[in-house]
């Protein structure tokens, strides 16, 4: 974990003593970019680095451009970029090599001679980032004309590890605003979400992963009340893993005076599967939605055209957590139930409503269902597709 550095806690507290002593809004900017070019170079060196500069200059250029063409070949170099650099081994050897074996190994070994042994630092958000700028620039949104602001977009350091996700048109007033007065509400507030978010990643989920990585090879022989409890120890060390990122990177965000997106909203305590995306990851979630699902028709062609477009999109939210198909088969998985808890009721006529209204009136049934649902689909977000079956057939096992 990159905040849990001893590197981090001292580069974190010389930044924030200069930060809150600087006395004008354009010295704390600047002192802000240099922070954010020190830490990016220091977790993703030269190598690592290359690429997103290569991509951010591009992007910053082609907004200016007010040339459509050239925003959309540049938006197009930031996905391809995301492909080569994350997906090539997924892309040659278990896509393409599904069709003919050999083809996905040659494939392979080209890429593998030509991209890094890891993916440059944070390539995801940086190219969902990019996408997403380059898209409402071209939709006719006003881009980001000063290079120090649009530097502090590409590489401002809370969130660039682990997200959340930001959009510029929200962001970039509150940078201005950060930079304007930092007070010590948001700076008081921002250390106690920090502190939070390490004690949900430090002591909750890492200690629940030390325990889950133990017991996973007794897991066939464990009795049945202990197979449920590993279930329930992986639901919670992945909530508390994932929202700990996210609350170390809004507070530290907030002790600038900075706002960025919430990305989690107690998610377990949704009622249906659409509630629980409008709670989980949320910035992946809705750029999602108004990046692929959206522009590729989201609701504006009927029921059979919105179910595929769903499907597409999460199948995508899967594949952005990983190379692997298990992933891809976990977003499925979502995309399935999502398109069944927001069709069944018209599908079924009268039957169908009242059904949604016996769910929409017994809430605890309905929550419960859906925490079972999301617990099950953890099997498959964790494990192998194979392995996940086993072990979703053993908790109703009883040998």
């Amino acid at each position: 974990m990159i905040f849990a550095t001893y590197w981090f806690c001292l580069f974190a507290a010389v930044f924030f003593a200069v930060f809150w002593l600087l006395p004008l809004p354009r010295l704390r900017l600047a002192w802000l970019l240099v922070a954010c070019v020190v830490f990016h170079a220091h977790f993703a060196g030269a190598a690592g680095m290359r690429p997103i500069i290569i991509l951010a200059v591009l992007t910053y250029l082609a907004g200016l451009s007010g040339r459509r063409s050239i925003q959309w070949i540049v938006l197009g170099l930031s996905v391809g970029a995301l492909a080569f650099y994350k997906y090539a081994q997924f892309l040659s050897v278990d896509t393409l090599g599904l069709v003919n074996a050999g083809w996905g190994r040659a494939l392979s070994q080209k890429a593998l001679a030509l991209a890094p042994a890891a993916p440059p630092l944070a390539i995801s958000f940086f190219s969902f980032e990019f996408v997403h700028y380059l898209f409402d620039v071209s939709h006719g949104k006003a881009p980001i004309r000063n290079p120090v602001r649009f530097g502090l977009f590409a590489i401002f350091f809370p969130s660039l590890a682990a997200g959340p996700i930001k959009r510029y048109e929200s962001y970039m007033p509150a940078l201005n605003e950060g930079a304007e007065d930092t007070r010590l509400a948001s700076i008081s507030a921002g250390l106690l979400r920090v502190a939070l978010g390490f004690f949900k990643k430090l002591v909750i989920a890492d200690n629940l992963t030390g325990a889950i990585d133990s017991y996973h090879p007794f897991y066939p022989g464990m009795p049945l009340s202990w197979r449920w409890a590993y279930l329930g120890a992986l639901s919670l060390r992945i909530l508390f893993d994932f929202s700990g990122y996210s609350d170390i990177a809004i507070g530290l965000a907030q002790m600038t005076g900075i706002a960025i997106p919430e990305n989690f909203a107690f998610p377990y305590l949704a009622s249906n599967v659409r509630e629980f995306w409008h709670r989980w990851h949320i910035s992946l979630s809705t750029w999602v939605r108004d990046y692929v699902y959206i522009p590729l028709g989201g609701n504006r062609h009927g029921a059979a055209r919105r179910v595929a477009y769903g499907l597409i999109a999460f199948a995508l939210v899967g594949l952005w957590h990983g190379p692997s198909w298990h992933y891809v088969f976990w977003g499925v998985y979502h995309g399935v139930a999502l398109g069944v808890s927001t069709t069944y009721a018209r599908l079924l006529g009268p039957a169908g409503a009242a059904l949604q209204a016996f769910f929409q009136r017994a809430w605890i049934l309905s929550w419960g269902v859906t925490l079972l649902f999301v617990a099950f689909g953890w099997l498959l977000f964790f494990y192998p597709t194979a392995e996940a079956w086993g072990m979703f057939r053993l908790l109703f096992s009883f040998r």
